[in-house]
């Protein structure tokens, strides 16, 4: 015997997202609205951890540092793709072998353009 769904099943779902949503407007609402909005020099300066603020903060970083963290990020979220297929390595067989050996040439192959961009190389 088959179960079917129907969207009646997926009130409950819909009435809980809708009760979040509205919880959630309702506070930025009431806390835009009821707060105080009293606006001193003290208050619009920037605060780290008690010490004195020194210098401009709007100074540029150097583009590696972002370059690092998308490349990290990008092979960190490459490798994750794997755990499915290490889970379901005997159920996938020789097909999913060779599947996950052409993603991994693919990964190695943009590793290598990256290197050969020299896209890690800190000293210019």
């Amino acid at each position: 015997m088959q179960s079917t769904t129907t969207p009646l099943d997926y009130l409950p779902i819909v009435l809980m997202f809708i009760v979040a949503l509205g919880f959630v407007i309702t506070t930025m609402i009431a806390s835009h609205s009821l707060g105080p909005k009293r606006k001193t020099k003290i208050k619009l300066d920037s605060f780290e951890c008690g010490v004195e603020a020194q210098g401009n903060a709007r100074l540029p970083f150097a583009i590696k540092y972002f370059l690092v963290a998308i490349l990290f990020v990008l092979f960190d979220i490459e490798v994750i793709f794997m755990y499915p297929w290490a889970v379901n390595f005997k159920e996938l067989g020789m097909n999913g072998v060779i599947e996950v050996f052409s993603f991994i040439i693919l990964l190695l192959i943009g590793f290598y353009y990256m290197l050969s961009k020299k896209a890690l190389k800190w000293e210019e």
